[in-house]
């Protein structure tokens, strides 16, 4: 995410527009009875465990069965229908068996990077969104920042989130990031106790990763930012094609890297939807019962006066209505999007009412105008945003 710089925004033509005669789609809801990320980690580490025991699941890539050293690399922000629109820009990437799973709600990095490792749904591991509320302020996640400043002591990691990560593996799993997402907060909260290894240059993610399993690692997490980074700096255009044609090429080096016989894995947390300037207003009658924002454009949550929540969402649902779905934190946890009830300190951390666009807009927050920096974005539950590849090579 960026910094609160201003920058030029359209406000969407949307806004004013009748709902469609058909009604909004449907969201895309994560699959959390089948091929869904919280599921990954544990699949893997169960088949490195017991190898070839117990089959599969039938959505999971075949080249891990039997597995007795697996990488997992996680490309952030790289989307499953992203990708299959420009397949023959990533022949590597295209070579690999699978196919698509979903991602979270929100479909956002601080979320579904938790879910990932920890094996559990947001409603357990509480990180559920990018920005949450705490004592009354806003938490954003990534920068383990409270009201803008450091909550790194005020706010520990292991009591925000006490999931552990990597549950079962034998030892404190190897993790391959960026050199400066070593002392973050953040890092602490999804990751927890493990080994890390941190890189420079993305050469680096292919030489720690060599040298770890060639000194024998079972199980390699590894993590590459770049696509989400490009994304939303530059769009889905030219600058994000040819960040896809050299993040081919880093995994062609990684399984070239690997000893022969290892498995390589290759997911990501979430796709990415071409924004651009488009932001949505709130309506200045919902404004006036609102008492904090949270979440990010394309998963914005407004919290309410008590007693407000149903005007505001009748409300919203007319204003809003013919670009995002519209829903109450009661609705949400009933029909399932967070994969559970969470617990009340957990639920404490929504807002009240959701406005998630399906249309390729956001909702701007007057407080956080670095969001207009960003030309891609991610965060609801289309199927650009909520589906994720999930791709295996064995080495030879």
């Amino acid at each position: 995410m960026t910094d609160g710089a201003t920058a030029q925004a359209t406000v969407s033509p949307h806004q004013d527009e009748d709902r469609s005669p058909a009604g909004p789609p449907e969201p895309v809801l994560p699959d959390w009875g089948g091929a869904g990320l919280h599921r990954v980690v544990p699949t893997l580490l169960g088949e490195l465990a017991h190898p070839g025991r117990a089959a599969l699941p039938d959505w999971f890539p075949e080249p891990v069965a039997g597995a007795d050293q697996v990488v997992l690399l996680v490309l952030d922000g790289l989307g499953d229908e992203q990708l299959r629109e420009r397949r023959s820009m990533a022949p590597v990437l295209s070579g690999g068996v699978g196919g698509p799973i979903t991602s979270v709600a929100p479909s956002t990095t601080a979320c579904a990077l938790t879910t990932l490792v920890t094996g559990t749904v947001p409603a357990e591991h509480g990180v559920i969104g990018y920005r949450l509320a705490h004592d009354g302020q806003v938490m954003n996640v990534l920068q383990w920042s409270v009201g803008g400043v450091d909550a790194r002591m005020s706010v520990p990691a292991s009591t925000f989130q006490p999931r552990q990560s990597f549950p079962g593996a034998p030892a404190p799993v190897p993790v391959v990031t960026r050199q400066d997402f070593g002392p973050t907060g953040f890092t602490a909260a999804h990751l927890g106790t493990v080994d890390l290894h941190r890189w420079h240059t993305p050469a680096g993610l292919v030489t720690a990763v060599r040298d770890l399993t060639a000194g024998g690692a079972p199980f390699v997490y590894a993590y590459y930012e770049g696509i989400d980074k490009v994304a939303h700096a530059e769009g889905l255009g030219a600058y994000y094609d040819d960040e896809l044609r050299a993040v081919d090429r880093l995994v062609g080096d990684v399984l070239e890297a690997l000893p022969s016989g290892a498995v390589l894995v290759v997911t990501a947390d979430h796709g990415q939807v071409e924004v651009g300037g488009s932001v949505e207003l709130i309506g200045p009658e919902i404004m006036e019962a609102v008492t904090l924002i949270t979440g990010e454009g394309r998963f914005r949550w407004l919290h309410l006066r008590p007693g407000a929540t149903g005007d505001v969402a009748v409300a919203a649902a007319s204003l809003h209505g013919a670009v995002a779905w519209v829903r109450t934190k009661e609705q949400m946890i009933d029909d399932g999007w967070l994969g559970g009830v969470p617990s009340p300190e957990v639920a404490a951390r929504l807002g009240d009412v959701a406005l998630i666009p399906f249309a390729p807009t956001a909702f701007l927050d007057p407080a956080d105008t670095g969001e207009l920096r960003l030309k891609a974005r991610h965060g609801s539950l289309t199927r650009a945003e909520m589906s994720v590849p999930l791709l295996g090579w064995r080495a030879s």
